[in-house]
């Protein structure tokens, strides 16, 4: 279906993603309208994913174990509670997904086949068709929605406002083919994905810019650790945009990292190649910025690497290489965003009637550093308590009198130059390492172009996103995680805490940035 169904009795999710998908399916059968910015699978960063999905379910594993990893790989402000929660729900969210239609590689035995990964103390990682997990998934999970009677998919569709009632989110506007359409709603589900398409260099879809978090913040709501960004180690570097991904599963089965002189500078590095990501990212960037060029050395898996790792296989061969018999040249880039919409154990926002699933919402399972494989998982056990949670509540009643003022317009453009100075100035001051002079720069410059452009400029969302995520780090006066700062090397106890904030706190504080902290709220 295709239609913008103006029934207020329906719930509108908005992403295409693992998380759309799943929480539209948990729905059924409440009514349920999946917006989608392109066709479903294409800009999503579900389709994407290689490594798989972490879940205890081996004969030596246990979800207490689960647990352990990601809080420590969390560098101490992952929720604990939360953490749990969904390590506890992991294996039913596998037995959902095979419902759902989703084939994943079986061992020898008929059991899952499970890799390992950074920072994971067992093999724990799901996979379906070796390194094509994301795609599997995501078409599955599609099949399913498309089959519903309850879920009616838009795509090619762009949400430009949510629509304010008088105590709650009412409703959303949605931009289709340069028709603007005001669409009720009894609740709305960001899961619009990540930041990533932000960097001049990243793993991600172009188009995962953090418009939900845009959406969010300029409805009031309340943003948490919005500075933490994981920057993927082995992007492969090959002058594609978006990079094509190494998956860590590759150095999982012991391919190893080297510089041009074939020094192996992971060696002395505690858990060396499968050290924490942001340790080996680090570690690449470094030798980078030294000169030294950086290759994934997978050539002791052999042959088989052509059937394990059909992915990476196939971006190899289109730039010419053959990762049997030559190393792969890698740089870090930006993968995913641990902050963003802060959401409670329901996935519900400040701001009532709007919930977030996904990499959008910032769940307090991740703290300061995703561990591997656990953001799908998160997705697939948050579309589960968001559809219980909305579902529990009775439906608002209709009507939304007047569209926002930015709806009245129907110019959506984008100026590419001013799109690219944007990706150039987060990776180069909003990056892997980072310090106080880069970053407020970036915060000036990035402030001018989210509020100085026109409201329906995509670069007012994108510059605004980025300001954020600036101000945030120049804020974080340590060193933790996915966040470095070159000037607070190290990590600080009196910051071991979430920090959050909402766009009226950046306003109130524009004045005072230098001399006054801005995030005032903790978590």
């Amino acid at each position: 279906m295709s239609s913008l169904r103006q029934n207020s009795g329906r719930v509108v999710v908005i992403g295409g993603g693992i998380a759309g998908l799943a929480t539209a399916l948990r729905l059924a059968p409440l009514p349920t309208t999946l917006i989608a910015k392109a066709a479903l699978g294409t800009e999503a960063s579900t389709p994407w994913a290689q490594g798989g999905i972490a879940a205890a379910i081996g004969k030596d594993d246990a979800p207490a174990l689960h647990l352990a990893d990601t809080l420590a790989a969390g560098a101490g402000l992952c929720d604990p509670a939360v953490a749990k929660r969904v390590a506890d729900a992991a294996a039913s969210c596998i037995g959902d997904l095979i419902a759902w239609g989703t084939v994943f590689d079986r061992a020898g035995t008929g059991e899952l086949a499970l890799g390992l990964e950074a920072a994971h103390s067992r093999r724990r990682i799901v996979h379906a068709g070796g390194d094509s997990t994301g795609r599997v998934v995501a078409e599955a999970l599609a099949r399913a929605a498309r089959a519903s009677p309850a879920i009616d998919i838009v795509e090619d569709a762009r949400i430009t406002d949510l629509v304010l009632g008088e105590d709650a989110v009412a409703g959303v506007v949605a931009e289709r083919r340069g028709q603007m359409t005001c669409l009720p709603a009894r609740a709305v589900v960001l899961a619009t994905g990540g930041v990533g398409g932000l960097y001049a260099h990243t793993t991600n879809p172009l188009g995962s810019t953090g418009s939900g978090i845009a959406l969010a913040a300029r409805a009031g709501a309340i943003l948490r650790d919005m500075e933490f960004v994981q920057f993927h180690p082995t992007a492969i570097a090959v002058g594609e945009d978006p990079m094509p991904l190494a998956s860590e599963a590759v150095r999982g089965e012991g391919a190893i990292l080297i510089n041009a002189r074939g020094e192996r500078f992971m060696e002395g590095v505690p858990g060396r190649e499968l050290a924490p990501r942001d340790v080996v990212a680090r570690a690449i960037f470094q030798q980078t910025v030294a000169g030294n060029e950086v290759y994934l050395d997978a050539r002791s898996i052999g042959e088989d690497f052509l059937t394990r790792f059909p992915s990476v296989s196939a971006f190899c061969r289109r730039a010419g290489l053959d990762p049997v018999t030559q190393p792969i040249p890698v740089r870090p880039a930006a993968h995913y965003h641990m902050g963003g919409v802060a959401v409670d154990q329901s996935g519900r926002s400040s701001v009532p009637g709007l919930w977030a699933c996904g990499e959008v919402a910032a769940t307090g399972l991740h703290g300061a550093n995703r561990l591997a494989s656990n953001s799908l998982m998160e997705a697939l056990a948050y579309a589960r308590w968001i559809a219980e949670d909305i579902s529990g509540r009775e439906a608002a009643k209709a009507g939304i009198a007047v569209l926002p003022p930015s709806a009245a317009a129907t110019r959506i453009d984008t100026d590419l130059a001013s799109h690219a100075r944007i990706r150039r100035l987060m990776s180069a001051a909003v990056g892997v390492i980072r310090d106080h002079a880069g970053l407020v720069a970036a915060s000036s410059e990035l402030e001018a172009l989210a509020f100085a452009a026109p409201r329906l400029s995509l670069n007012a969302d994108l510059a605004l996103v980025g300001f954020l995520i600036a101000r945030a780090a120049c804020e974080r006066t340590e060193s933790r995680g996915g966040h470095f700062r070159r000037d607070y090397p190290a990590p600080s106890a009196l910051q071991a805490r979430s920090r959050s904030f909402s766009l009226a706190d950046v306003q109130m504080h524009k004045a005072k940035f230098q001399s006054k902290p801005l995030l005032a709220r903790s978590a």
